[in-house]
């Protein structure tokens, strides 16, 4: 296995960093857009993703 130099790597991380901005960019249109708990709970989910694929990684280095 190879090892990770920095969590920007990993190509989880990258899909799920891009999946967090598609769904930022998606949660701005439309009556989506306007029921503001929804969209809020959305994005904190999205974001979350990448962080504990972050947290998981810099977990296993220690």
């Amino acid at each position: 296995m190879s090892k990770i130099e920095k969590i920007e790597d990993i190509i989880v991380w990258q899909k799920a960093k891009s999946l967090t901005i598609n769904i930022y960019k998606a949660s701005n249109h439309g009556s989506f857009a306007k029921d503001f708990g929804l969209r809020d709970q959305i994005r904190r989910a999205a974001v979350s993703i990448p962080s504990n694929i972050a947290e998981g990684i810099w977990k296993r280095r220690k």
